[in-house]
């Protein structure tokens, strides 16, 4: 190898030894798991030397160093990023985000992947659906963007428009949608009378005061008649975690609501306390693809204790908590260090809540008008009709 190889080697590799040591990676694995490490550090060297040495054009040392982090990260989880100097410097100073938005929740599968978007929302009106794909945003590819800095791309003055390139299921040609972004305020809670005896109520979100509101409506649902309560929490993606819980607790009197789970530590059990389980009417929850978060702890905890069956779609699978770790040149990870479990102890991060019984919403291709069927809705109030009658 000549010098200059070894200097761009040097280059590349040391700061992947530290950002592995920063992780605890190396300090925690046992000497057989260390000795693959470095292995597949040795074959790192390889390849970059293959590269220096034999690539057509001059590499990009930096280019290559941003890449290799990207890499490195997006194997992990779809919330694990690298964050490049200035990104680590605005996340740490925790800068507020500019108060327009457009409503999309975003996850990542290759590109940025929309996980829901937020009811009344620009996104929302413009049509945009659980796992659409955005491609682009305003021209420049999402191929390597993370999810942090897709959402800060997405937000922006309120009145100022963005492009996002969206492309759905299986189609070939993507579509470019304009949004115009929006100051949102918190949503409600809302009910009605879905039939006589079943009381339907709406959360599309988890904020502090979802809790007393779901109270509230379950209260007077009770009062005009209802003897059982349909909760749909579709196309919840938004909110705090531990709202999902508080309002869980309303439901579930006893037992554990969920465990949270850190890196080499016993899963924490999150408890049922004495005054919970103030609403005693049976339960059915509706999901789908669009339900994350803190809408699928609440589900997780109400199905798990058997307070309520899940009808509709598979949850995303997002529940997780992510923490900052610095790097030497002011880089960072933003690194997923927490996951929380179903009362029963299984995972939701990446693997979603089941339901119990199944319903599949049909595809809406672009233009073409949304159907005011609601299969999910309809199996859930003719179960609800069926136990009724039984």
């Amino acid at each position: 190898m000549t010098r200059r190889g070894r200097s761009i080697v040097l280059a590349i590799s040391l700061p992947i030894v530290l950002f592995t040591a920063v992780g605890g990676f190396m300090a925690r694995t046992m000497a057989a798991r260390e000795d693959a490490s470095y292995q597949h550090l040795r074959i790192f060297e390889d390849v970059v030397t293959l590269i220096n040495n034999n690539y057509v054009e001059e590499i990009d040392v930096d280019k290559i160093m941003h890449g290799a982090m990207h890499g490195l990260a997006d194997g992990l989880d779809p919330d694990t990023a690298y964050l490049d100097v200035a990104q680590a410097a605005q996340f740490e100073k925790g800068e507020a985000l500019s108060a327009g938005q457009t409503g999309i929740e975003l996850t990542r599968q290759y590109y940025l992947r929309v996980i829901a978007a937020r009811e009344g929302s620009p996104a929302a009106k413009a049509g945009l659906q659980p796992g659409d794909y955005i491609r682009g945003i305003d021209g420049v590819s999402t191929r390597d963007t993370s999810v942090f800095e897709g959402t800060r791309l997405l937000r922006g003055k309120p009145g100022t428009t963005v492009r996002v390139t969206v492309l759905r299921g299986n189609a070939a040609d993507p579509h470019d949608i304009e949004l115009t972004r929006e100051q949102l305020a918190p949503l409600d809670v809302n009910s009605r009378m879905a039939v006589s005896g079943t009381g339907y109520v709406r959360v599309p979100e988890f904020n502090k005061t979802t809790a007393d509101q779901i109270k509230r409506e379950a209260t007077a649902l009770q009062k005009a008649g209802a003897t059982r309560l349909i909760i749909d929490v579709r196309g919840n993606a938004f909110g705090d975690i531990e709202a999902g819980l508080q309002s869980a607790r309303l439901f579930v009197a006893s037992g554990t609501l969920a465990y949270r789970q850190d890196r080499d530590k016993e899963k924490e059990p999150i408890a049922a306390v004495k005054g919970d389980g103030a609403i005693t009417l049976p339960v059915t929850v509706l999901t789908d693809n669009g339900t994350a978060g803190a809408a699928e702890l609440f589900a997780g905890a109400l199905q798990g204790n058997r307070q309520a069956q899940l009808i509709g779609e598979r949850t995303r699978g997002r529940a997780a908590r992510q923490k900052l770790v610095k790097l030497p040149d002011g880089s960072a990870l933003l690194l997923t260090h927490l996951f929380y479990l179903l009362p029963g102890g299984g995972a939701i991060h990446e693997k979603g809540l089941v339901p119990d019984v199944a319903v599949e919403m049909p595809t809406i291709e672009f233009g073409q008008t949304p159907s005011t069927a609601d299969p999910i809705l309809e199996k859930a109030l003719e179960d609800s009709a069926a136990k009724k009658a039984a």
